[in-house]
């Protein structure tokens, strides 16, 4: 591959990340059972073009890279609604641990999650990161936690305590 069809390559794969970011939103609207059935394929696409396709025109032709780092993905398109927890996990359970990691001052969404998720580990809670990635996201949307940025798109919002 040259410059010039890395470059078109590049600018295609960035149009599908538009149209896939298009589809989410759809995706999110729809009832629970269409939305799950739909998530995981989209989440799949949305994993091979972030975490393999990019990096490998990246890798040929690092120039190409947009200053300042990778594009803003979404990081899950299900919604709390969707999820089952464990019998012996409540949603208060989850709550503590996230706000244990939460503060006044801004943080990515995705180091509260890692740090919850390594807490929930440490307790043998089984619990994925994307069910602490929704449970967040529903204490953003009720007002619980002030949110910066899509919070779906964890290593590029914030969160922190409601002032």
């Amino acid at each position: 591959m040259d410059r010039t069809q890395a470059t078109e390559l590049l600018k295609h794969i960035l149009e599908a990340f538009d149209s896939i970011d298009r589809a989410g939103e759809i995706i999110l609207d729809t009832d629970g059972e269409d939305r799950v059935a739909l998530s995981a394929p989209l989440g799949e696409i949305v994993s091979v073009l972030h975490f393999e396709l990019l990096p490998a025109v990246y890798f040929r032709y690092p120039d190409l890279r947009p200053p300042g780092g990778e594009r803003p993905i979404i990081s899950t398109f299900h919604r709390w609604e969707d999820v089952i927890l464990p019998k012996f996990v409540s949603e208060a359970n989850l709550d503590s641990i996230i706000f244990s990691f939460v503060s006044s001052l801004w943080q990515k969404t995705a180091m509260v999650i890692v740090r919850a998720h390594k807490r929930c580990e440490e307790l043998a809670l089984a619990i994925d990161p994307e069910v602490l990635g929704l449970r967040i996201l529903a204490l953003a949307e009720t007002d619980r936690l002030e949110s910066q940025g899509d919070v779906r798109k964890w290593r590029h919002s914030e969160i922190r305590l409601k002032s």
